[in-house]
């Protein structure tokens, strides 16, 4: 095996071990997201800025087991009573 391929390899092992360890993911659209914490009490979100050309919005959070996760051109106006976490960054394991 070519050293590249034996990168890639270990690249796609690390991967698939990030998403067994942290779970289903499930992206949402920002309206989405904004409704699954209508439903919620008292989220946790953590929320990341990022971007190259322009500022991008990253939002996490976790509801009733399972972790939901946006990216916004705006910052979302989270609901009353939300835990704000800032994060330097936000990394969703790729599929």
């Amino acid at each position: 095996m070519a050293a590249g391929a034996g990168a890639a390899a270990a690249a796609a092992a690390a991967v698939a071990n990030a998403v067994k360890a942290s779970g289903a993911i499930v992206q949402l659209e920002p309206e989405e997201f904004l409704k699954i914490h209508s439903r919620a009490q008292d989220p946790l979100v953590v929320m990341a800025e990022g971007g190259f050309f322009k500022t991008r919005y990253g939002y996490l959070t976790s509801y009733k087991g399972l972790d939901f996760y946006t990216l916004s051109d705006e910052v979302l106006p989270l609901p009353a009573g939300a835990e704000l976490v800032t994060a330097g960054r936000i990394w969703i394991p790729s599929m």
